[in-house]
């Protein structure tokens, strides 16, 4: 007799269901075969959170489903087992039971309720022998013991073969869930004679207003949220824009270019959502046309950050030899990000193994470090060059830049910290009711960093004053003017700053002389 202990089983079990689950609240089941764990044949069903329903209809009274009804539950639809024509021959033709498959439904709290240990060794997910004996399960089933807080729970769904048919189906069925929780699906059967059988069907997961996973959807109201926070960062920099429009810098068409794709990426989020919402599926197509919207977005942030940080358009007119450099990056990091996004959202994702995601992890993440390697480095030269030429406003806006930037990198590292602590802390998901901050933190963070961008950038009247000149020195001889700075009235102004002296005509060709170098 095969036995394994309790932990180390439901461990598995649960972290194999949390593994291969698939981003949708429709799991389906195209003849997946039962796998040998320890004394049983199981195949995992899914797990989700799902909030407690709103109310439960009564019994045999006809109800008509919607998305926002307030219930949840779990509805099986055309579950049918698929046994051997062998394991069917080898009962009687008019048997009533000639084949038993448990359905089990089971919080992640009630883990330990299921399997049992004879003589207090190790556990089993059947019912054996020695334990019928000494706990009084039944022989042949699944060991179940009653949860403290439901008598009902875990749930056991039977479906029994008759005769020697190859096939049992469970009827249309809806289990409705009264407590919320993190639930798990498994089908199992303890009967040796079924090894090898297969399953068909699918079950619907939903909850109280839709059908997204309960961890999810707190993102479609997170979305629709940012999605009006950049329409109004896009109103006030298309005002600034027009009203400044003879003296934009080709920098700020960049984060104009960035400020559009975040908000086409936030809209296309949230249609996605919705529509996953209403029909439990993922709109296969709006999802990677969304995918592919926020790898451009991040590819063409991260060159942007890039290209200021080395005081393009500002401290030096082109980035002479390195834009081929750069742009070859940002081609690289484009195609490692949709790839990796596909991957996580796009279509079924069961049959990719933890191994491939991996594989698919680690270029992105290197990519990001060296980045943020390259942008410090060249953040550096370019605060010295301003420092040697002693351009004051450029310096000081390049400052401000370089702060919000540390902060963002120092608050990126301590996120990731508390997301690995986070999910090392919790391998069964018990606290997915909070776990839709981890994916919503990394937006609100680029969208403050953007916006220091543009508050730093803004177009206004002095704009091309604090653009890279060839005609003059970086400084000029008399009262100058600041690139961003309010008035007391809250609009764009021109702030006096000191005269500086030795500003040098000189340092245009040593800046063109330096950018050919490079």
């Amino acid at each position: 007799m095969a036995c394994i202990s309790v932990h180390s089983l439901i461990t598995a079990l649960q972290l194999v269901a949390i593994l291969l689950s698939v981003e949708s609240s429709i799991h389906i089941y195209e003849r997946d075969p039962f796998r040998e764990v320890g004394n049983a044949y199981l195949v995992s069903g899914g797990s989700e959170g799902v909030a407690s329903s709103r109310f439960i209809p009564l019994p045999r009274r006809a109800f008509r489903s919607t998305a926002h009804d307030g219930l949840s539950y779990i509805r099986f639809e055309n579950i049918t087992f698929w046994r051997s024509k062998a394991a069917a021959d080898q009962h009687p033709t008019m048997a009533y039971n000639s084949g038993l498959v448990q359905i089990i439904i089971f919080e992640a709290a009630d883990r330990d309720n299921i399997g049992g240990s004879p003589y207090g060794g190790q556990r089993a997910i059947c019912c054996t022998s020695d334990l019928a004996k000494l706990e009084g399960c039944k022989q042949g089933e699944v060991i179940r013991a009653p949860s403290p807080t439901d008598a009902n729970w875990p749930m056991v769904l039977n479906v029994h073969f008759r005769g020697r048919q190859l096939s049992a189906q469970l009827k249309k069925k809806e289990v409705y869930i009264k407590k919320t929780g993190m639930y798990n699906l498994f089908f199992i059967s303890c009967d040796p004679k079924l090894k090898g059988m297969k399953v068909s069907g699918r079950t619907v997961w939903k909850n109280p207003d839709g059908y997204l996973p309960g961890r999810m959807s707190p993102l479609m109201k997170f979305y629709s949220i940012m999605t009006v926070a950049y329409i109004l960062l896009s109103a006030i920099w298309c005002l600034q824009y027009v009203r400044h429009r003879q003296d934009v810098l080709p920098l700020q068409y960049c984060i104009t270019g960035v400020i559009t794709l975040g908000l086409l990426e936030m809209i296309f989020w949230y249609f996605d959502y919705a529509y996953f919402n209403i029909t439990g599926a993922r709109p296969v197509g709006l999802t990677t046309w969304v995918v592919t919207i926020g790898a451009t977005r991040r590819t063409v942030s991260r060159l942007l950050i890039l290209s200021i940080s080395m005081g393009y358009g500002v401290a030096r007119p082109t980035l002479g030899g390195l834009t081929t450099k750069v742009l070859l990056l940002g081609i690289t990091y484009f195609v490692a990000s949709i790839l990796l996004n596909i991957t996580e959202y796009v279509g079924i994702i069961n049959d990719i193994a933890g191994r491939a995601r991996v594989l698919l992890v680690l270029p992105d993440a290197l990519l990001d470090a060296f980045l943020i390697l390259w942008i410090f480095t060249s953040l550096s030269k370019t605060l010295e060059q301003l420092q040697v030429k002693r351009s004051s406003v450029k310096l000081d806006i390049y400052r401000q830049f370089s702060n919000a930037l540390g902060i963002t990198v120092i608050a990126s590292a301590a996120w990731i910290g508390y997301e690995v602590y986070f999910k090392a802390t919790d391998p069964f998901n018990e606290r997915w009711q909070g776990g839709w901050i981890i994916t919503a933190f990394w937006d609100i963070l680029a969208f403050g960093l953007l916006c220091v961008i543009c508050y730093l950038w803004a177009p206004s009247q002095s704009s091309q004053r604090y653009a890279y000149s060839e005609a003059r020195g970086e400084d000029d001889d008399g009262e100058t003017e600041s690139l961003c700075n309010e008035t007391p009235q809250g609009g764009i102004g021109l702030v006096k700053i000191e005269r500086k002296e030795g500003s040098d005509s000189s340092d245009v060709e040593d800046d063109m002389q330096e950018a050919k170098r490079e």
